[in-house]
């Protein structure tokens, strides 16, 4: 347990960052994954529409500090690629 004003301080803004974190990262995997379901179920134009709707989520986790840089590219590149393979 903290002995010092300053690291119960620490927990608490660590916890409420965890939490945030949470919430954006759960957002992002579901997008994907609702994303990834229109894939599967053929239905390209669907999922068309909602790719900008999943770059706009990465991007705003990305800007949060959530995800890193690299990470929110390399799933925009994934999604891409499922959209441009499945016809």
């Amino acid at each position: 347990m903290a002995n010092h004003k300053s690291a119960e301080k620490r927990i608490r803004q660590s916890e409420k960052r965890r939490v945030r974190n949470k919430v954006a990262k759960g957002s992002v995997k579901g997008i994907k994954k609702r994303f990834n379901t229109l894939l599967g179920e053929n239905n390209k134009d669907e999922a068309l529409k909602l790719l900008p709707e999943v770059y706009s989520i990465i991007d705003k986790t990305e800007r949060k500090g959530v995800i890193h840089s690299k990470t929110a590219s390399r799933y925009k590149s994934r999604l891409a690629k499922k959209v441009a393979t499945n016809k």
